[in-house]
């Protein structure tokens, strides 16, 4: 087994006086895409923040491979809508990109007509995928994606996971994505992990699915939403994971 990207052992974060996170081990491996999901308050943007650095650890561990890149895609960005920024431009803060690494960078967010665009005219969708464009630019290891869909609505947040998908598969890159959008972020995952200030379980969507700790957080309606979600995964998946459902 390589070893992973990333690797969290017993890690806690307290904010504010309050703990977030309590004694998580989780790790991400090379090209696989992890989902984190739970409840509202549980720590799941903490933990990627806390995967950046971004906010200190009081106990525990965060190895993370020599030199992993890594890309972000935040859960808001506000932009004052009284300054004009080109996408180009905004795609080359803090320092400037070529046209044609913003082209590149677009096509795999898959919006490669967007350069000269000004942000504030962007739709929700478009700007999320400019988003994914900026974290994009430094052909990431790692890509963090907190709540990228939020705001969009259900065609548009199915369209960005099958992006993430295909940027996957053409950097090779891992993705941690956390979601609410479950029936549709489960289908495009390889690894669910179940958050609620600690690791409640992880592993398949399917075992996950089942979990008794999974349905006690989410209720009995996840039961129509898992029944969605194994059905478009039998759909797009079958003939891929044959053997994987076989072990």
């Amino acid at each position: 087994m390589n070893k992973p990207l990333i690797c969290l052992r017993n890690l806690s974060v307290r904010l504010d006086g309050r703990l977030i996170l309590d004694h998580v081990t989780a790790h991400v491996s090379a090209g696989e895409i992890v989902t984190i999901v739970g409840p509202n308050g549980s720590g799941k943007s903490t933990l990627l923040r806390a995967m950046i650095g971004a906010v200190p650890a009081v106990s525990g561990t965060i190895e993370r491979a020599p030199g992993l890149r890594i890309g972000y895609v935040p859960q808001r960005l506000a932009l004052d809508a009284a300054l004009p920024m080109t996408v180009q431009r905004f795609l080359g803060l803090p320092k400037r990109v070529s046209a044609r690494e913003a082209v590149t960078a677009l096509e795999l967010a898959g919006v490669p007509d967007l350069r000269k665009r000004q942000m504030t005219q962007l739709s929700g969708g478009q700007f999320q995928r400019v988003l994914l464009a900026r974290a994009l630019m430094e052909n990431p290891q790692l890509l963090l994606l907190d709540e990228a869909t939020q705001g969009l609505d259900q065609p548009g947040a199915a369209a960005f996971y099958q992006r993430i998908e295909q940027v996957r598969n053409d950097l090779g890159c891992a993705v941690v994505m956390v979601s609410h959008d479950l029936h549709v972020v489960m289908a495009a995952s390889d690894r669910v992990l179940c958050l609620n200030g600690h690791v409640c379980c992880e592993g398949s969507p399917h075992n996950v699915a089942d979990a008794p700790e999974y349905r006690a957080l989410f209720g009995s309606g996840t039961k129509g939403t898992m029944a969605l979600y194994q059905h478009q995964h039998s759909h797009s998946h079958d003939h891929n994971h044959n053997q994987d459902k076989a072990n």
